[in-house]
């Protein structure tokens, strides 16, 4: 189909040309936080114009508290694992689909639960020599040995069954330290398959969500996002616009994908930074192309998400084969260099090395960038779709209030220390 350019779309188009000049400046001194700012700011020229007022006032704040996230690390214990999922430590080949979508199914299946006895045992039902089926739908209890001597049993039960139990008693302790469940309702779930034991306890023990949970936090935020949209809350739909922006930035990175994170597996640290920074960093603004169209609607947005993780998983190979290969080439005195940021000095990649791994990995950064872009603006606008459109000229502008400055001074002070 041949493409009808009227004189009202190019003024359109020209107009946008000029908002984004004019508004895409960003401070590069901001040190590793400067791919997250821009894709954040330049997702906001995507959305459809009934969103676009909205955004566009609040231009400053999305790409302000873009990096939000990644300053919240060094706060919280539970932030970190937001960013990743080291998806090839549960499997190794694409499309990675004995990983289960939803989060309490892989909690069950990677996780382990104990059951705790009047006798003084202390019983692995789930975990070690338990199995779950490659379906999930059914589990093989481990072995369940008594200091009577009744010796060992398993027993096969419905994933469905305890799935159910999981989500009544254990799921809502997930933020907590310790996911114990008294013994009375042990002994009410197992009563079906008699066991010999009476519990006083049981405890559950995630050994998932330290390998990263990125896709299954990106839906719990758009699920938040939609809720603020419903409510007409400015300042939920800012913060939670500009954090999942930040989140779905971390999912198109390949190295976000992978247990060898930062090389640090095959001799490569460092070469984190050299992706998702420095190359943003040399090439963003001379060379990257970010029209990426307009955001569309997401009509199933857990394949959506774990699309972009195969996706940035499919790199892992490439990036860290091309930069070994690179490694071996350069002398280290060519591959490292010192500037000054921040009124310090550090030690950084040099311009060259860092284009030449640009320029053998083709257009990866710039694609994954691109990518991240488009899925930011869609997510926005299908979070508002799903929220019914409400009306955000009918919204009030939001700005920090003193609380929250004074709150986000010391968060800020937390991460410079």
């Amino acid at each position: 189909m041949k493409r009808i350019f009227s004189l009202p779309g190019i003024m359109v188009s020209i107009f946008i040309i000029f908002c984004l000049c004019s508004f895409i400046k960003i401070d590069k001194e901001e040190w590793g936080f400067y791919g997250h700012k821009r894709i954040n700011r330049v997702s906001v020229f995507t959305l459809p114009q009934d969103m676009l007022g909205f955004y566009k006032t609040h231009l400053e704040y999305l790409t302000d508290h873009a990096v939000d996230p990644d300053k919240r690390r060094y706060a919280t214990k539970h932030e970190a694992v937001r960013h990743y999922i080291d998806i090839d430590h549960w499997e190794q080949a694409l499309p990675y689909d004995t990983v289960p979508r939803n989060l309490t199914d892989a909690l069950i299946k990677f996780g382990e639960l104990l059951v705790f006895t009047e006798d003084g045992d202390t019983l692995q039902l789930i975990g070690g020599d338990s199995k779950v089926d490659k379906d999930n739908k059914f589990i093989v209890l481990g072995s369940r040995v008594s200091q009577k001597g009744f010796g060992k049993e398993s027993v096969v039960i419905k994933f469905e069954e305890y799935r159910k139990f999981f989500q009544a008693y254990f799921r809502n302790q997930y933020y907590e330290d310790e996911w114990v469940v008294e013994g009375e309702k042990m002994d009410e779930f197992l009563a079906p398959y008699k066991p010999l034991f009476k519990s006083t306890k049981a405890q559950a023990i995630d050994h998932f969500s330290k390998w990263g949970i990125s896709p299954y936090n990106y839906l719990s935020y758009l699920e938040k996002l939609t809720q603020a949209f419903e409510n007409k809350d400015p300042k939920r739909i800012l913060r939670y616009s500009a954090e999942i922006g930040h989140y779905i930035g971390d999912i198109h990175v390949p190295l976000h994908t992978t247990e060898n994170y930062n090389g640090q597996l095959t001799g490569q640290d460092g070469i984190h930074g050299l992706w998702e920074s420095r190359i943003p960093e040399i090439f963003a603004d001379e060379t990257f192309d970010f029209f990426v169209g307009k955001a569309e609607y997401i009509d199933d947005p857990e394949d959506f998400i774990w699309n972009a993780v195969s996706v940035s998983g499919s790199h892992v190979k490439d990036v860290l084969e091309i930069e070994k290969r690179l490694s071996e080439q350069y002398p280290e005195d060519k591959q490292y260099c010192y500037e000054t940021r921040l009124e310090r000095t550090i030690r950084t990649y040099c311009k060259e090395y860092a284009t030449a791994f640009h320029l053998q990995m083709g257009d990866m950064v710039e694609n994954r960038m691109r990518d991240a872009i488009h899925a930011i603006g869609s997510t926005w606008y299908t979070a508002w779709v799903n929220a019914g459109q409400p009306d955000l000229d009918e919204i009030e502008s939001y700005a920090l209030s003193e609380e929250e400055r004074k709150l986000k001074e010391e968060e800020e002070k937390m991460f410079k220390e």
